[in-house]
């Protein structure tokens, strides 16, 4: 199993985040045997900046729960950085209630998704979001979480 370590910062006024045990440890479970070592970077913010970001690198208006950036260094570094994920605390909190899960849950499955995009997952084509959504529910489920897509057709 791999050591995950999060560098978290917060630009967000939530009171409602989770510790950074809580993050470390769904990453690595999301991780798994890909690595032995890995480092990513967390900036969790509000919906202003989610917004802006949104826009910046992905051309779309309004915030997302999770932006994803892969690192690029080249492999000779070696060194274990898996990437940059961005948080929007305030659409997580929203879909966790319109979805009808915990935050905690749902805080979960954004953590646990972005980190399976930084190792290279996808869910563009319909296949890739199959064995994606297969991988997520396995993983939650090793962490003691529902199906984060039950009920979400």
């Amino acid at each position: 199993m791999a050591t995950v370590h999060i560098d978290v910062m917060i630009n967000s006024s939530s009171s409602q985040l989770p510790d950074q045990s809580e993050l470390e440890k769904w990453a690595t479970a999301a991780v798994g045997e890909h690595y032995k070592e890995a480092e990513i970077s967390l900036l969790i913010v509000d919906e202003e900046e989610g917004t802006e970001l949104n826009r910046q690198w992905r051309g779309k208006e309004g915030p997302t729960n999770v932006l994803s950036f892969p690192s690029d260094l080249p492999a000779e570094l070696e060194l274990p950085l898996l990437g940059d994920l961005v948080i929007c605390v305030p659409v997580v909190e929203r879909e966790a209630i319109e979805q009808k899960k915990s935050l905690n849950s749902h805080w979960a499955h954004m953590i646990v998704h972005g980190t399976l995009h930084l190792l290279g997952y996808d869910h563009i084509e319909d296949h890739e979001a199959e064995k994606m959504e297969s991988l997520e529910t396995d993983i939650l489920g090793q962490l003691g979480y529902p199906d984060p897509y039950q009920g979400n057709e």
